[in-house]
């Protein structure tokens, strides 16, 4: 099920299209939110888009991992990970099937 992939040209071009700015301001635009995404969620904080869904970052403590060619354990670092969590609307969306009507918070 290889699609398309969706660049920030094709979403500046979208907005052009759509909201009748110029390309430039479009470009613009788009950069502005994206990197407003960004700095929240490099500051660690969770970006919450309404019917969309939630971007989140969260830790991840130190464990021990296995290296899969020779089986050697080997030590994970702590790090921070950023997980997409869709809303329910867009499950619904994605797959096809109606939407239960009810308010989705995520």
């Amino acid at each position: 099920m290889a699609g398309r992939t969706i660049t920030r040209m094709d979403l500046c071009e979208a907005v052009y299209q759509k909201v009748g700015l110029s390309r430039i301001e479009s470009a613009q635009f788009v950069e502005m939110v994206l990197k407003e995404i960004a700095d929240c969620l490099a500051r660690g904080e969770t970006v919450k888009l309404s019917s969309f869904g939630s971007f989140v970052v969260r830790e991840k403590g130190e464990r021990i991992g296995r290296n899969p060619k020779t089986g050697q354990e080997v030590p994970i670092e702590p790090r921070r990970v950023m997980v997409f969590k869709p809303s329910s609307i867009l499950k619904h969306r994605i797959n096809g099937t109606p939407s239960d009507g009810a308010s989705d918070e995520d």
